[in-house]
């Protein structure tokens, strides 16, 4: 065994571990999974499933990484769950696999932040660069795009989506989504802007924050239905082409809806 592995770890015989990997005092890796070169899994760890980690991720002690689904209609089937690179998980977080009901898979994505206690339900799908803060709640079938930021000891209904680069304030409880770019919290969630700040951090530029503002004023403040508000935003895209590609994304969103949109 390598010295990286802890004498008091258990590790299957099919697990498939890079070189590299480091496995703490105590903890499980089960039959099916594979870890990526670099990843460190803490002491009291239990990952299980047929489960995929890539390279350089950090477990804390006492996760619990691809559990079976918490569904009643789970019936043993060999679901997925995969998770990218570069990611941070803290203690006592809980990654389920899919359900066949959905695509079949968890993701989480690559250089991802995840804080104390937070549970990423069977078939969710995070991007990039999220932060869910601590004792985060993700209920099934739920997308987040890459650079949100869900507040801590806030709660998603099962199925919402929350776009891209959203900010979602601790203690939030969230039934509809959220569309891309979005600041607010509350229960139930309330909007009251657009993320201008994260979003000039990552380079956006002063004209693109402006049509997105116009773009916000025109979803929540006009009065206008989402179709109204969409051919809206698309005029100032036809208008303003440097700011077509910030807004085609929320005009996307928007369209695809099918919960309704946070707009208490």
């Amino acid at each position: 065994m390598s010295e990286r592995i802890h004498p008091t770890a258990i590790v299957s015989s099919g697990a498939k571990l890079a070189d590299d990997v480091t496995v703490g005092a105590y903890s499980i890796i089960g039959e099916y999974v594979t870890l990526g070169a670099g990843t460190t899994v803490g002491p009291h760890c239990v990952i299980d499933g047929h489960t995929t980690i890539g390279a350089n991720n950090m477990f804390y002690r006492f996760c619990s990484i691809g559990g079976a689904p918490q569904d009643k209609k789970y019936g043993g089937e060999p679901t997925r769950l995969e998770i990218g690179d570069r990611n941070t998980v803290r203690e006592y977080v809980t990654i389920n696999t899919g359900t066949a009901q959905d695509v079949g898979v968890t993701r989480l994505g690559d250089d991802n932040w995840i804080m104390a206690y937070v549970h990423i339900a069977h078939d969710c799908q995070v991007g990039n660069q999220v932060i869910l803060a601590n004792s985060v709640q993700l209920a099934g079938h739920i997308h987040i795009g890459d650079w949100a930021i869900v507040g801590g000891l806030s709660a998603v209904h099962q199925f919402v989506r929350i776009g891209a680069h959203t900010m979602i304030g601790g203690t939030s409880s969230i039934r509809q989504d959220i569309p891309p770019y979005v600041i607010g919290a509350g229960d139930p969630f309330r909007p009251v802007g657009i993320n201008s700040e994260g979003l000039s951090r990552r380079g956006f530029s002063a004209e693109a924050i402006a049509a997105l503002k116009e773009a916000y004023k025109l979803v929540y403040r006009r009065k206008l239905s989402v179709d109204e508000a969409c051919a809206q935003i698309r005029v100032i895209s036809q208008q303003q082409p440097a700011t077509a590609e910030a807004l085609a994304p929320l005009v996307d969103f928007l369209a695809a809806s099918s919960r309704g949109i946070a707009r208490a």
